[in-house]
């Protein structure tokens, strides 16, 4: 695992942190971050918290706090079903969950490949919280988040991920899921604490707002130190966003000396 550098809860500050990556990224999609709590009383008491007053995805409650800007808390009954509440651990990853019923001859061709897709997906195990949170990282209202959520196009990502691999380098691997890829983002990463980047599915676009461009970097807060510390090195060596193109028919020797 890539090397963290650990921030107490009073050395994270999520303004700081977003300040610094639209600085260095040009962001235009709101950095937010994403708490578990065990009781709903807990995630009633984060300031200015909105609860729904609809049945949501939680693609959807994501999407509030990216796209809208709020901050919103909700527990398994103000979310559509068993596939949204399983992978943040507050439905149980039971049989009926397992089977895949709904994807069979949808998603997936049959019922034994929509039950193998289910125990693919990396969720949260269940009896542990009650509650979630999710809250622009600039608030700082969830002090700290469990992850941050950071949206951005590829040309972004493979920098913040060239940052995150500055120091202590590892090769990073992921997977996909297809249908149901919040399980590689925030559920992986929830789970494992460690960056999960995913391609969003066609939920989280649909109901979710995410772009067609976007990608999804869900990541402990305490990496992020280390993320921007390595963008700012690389940014000082010329490798910085938005990256210019060179030009397909150029002669590469002079750009190839400044890069490599």
């Amino acid at each position: 695992m890539v090397e963290s550098v650990i921030a107490s809860d009073l050395d994270f500050d999520g303004s700081m942190v977003v300040d610094q990556l639209n600085e260095l990224l040009r962001l235009r999609t709101t950095p937010i971050g994403m708490k578990m709590f065990q009781t709903k009383a807990e995630m009633e008491a984060v300031p200015r918290i909105r609860r729904p007053k609809d049945i949501h995805t939680t693609d959807q409650i994501v999407g509030q706090a990216a796209r809208n800007g709020w901050t919103v808390g909700v527990t398994m009954d103000d979310l559509v079903g068993a596939q949204c509440g399983t992978v943040i651990g507050l439905h149980p990853r039971d049989e009926n969950w397992l089977s895949g019923d709904r994807m069979a001859g949808v998603w997936y061709s049959n019922q034994e490949e929509a039950a193998a897709h289910q125990a693919a997906m990396e969720v949260l195990d269940y009896g542990e919280y009650e509650a979630m949170a999710v809250s622009p990282l600039a608030s700082n209202r969830l002090r700290p988040p469990d992850i941050c959520l950071i949206y951005a196009t590829p040309a972004q990502m493979i920098l913040f991920i060239n940052g995150l691999q500055w120091t202590g380098f590892e090769k990073l691997n992921w997977g996909c899921v297809g249908e149901s890829s919040c399980s590689d983002s925030w559920g992986r990463a929830l789970k494992t604490r460690e960056p999960s980047l995913s391609i969003p599915c066609f939920a989280e676009r649909r109901y979710g707002g995410v772009q067609d461009d976007e990608l999804l970097m869900a990541i402990p807060p305490d990496y992020l130190p280390k993320v921007i510390a390595g963008l700012k090195a690389l940014s000082k060596n010329g490798l910085r966003y938005p990256i210019p193109p060179y030009g397909v028919n150029n002669d590469v020797r002079a750009g190839m000396g400044v890069s490599y």
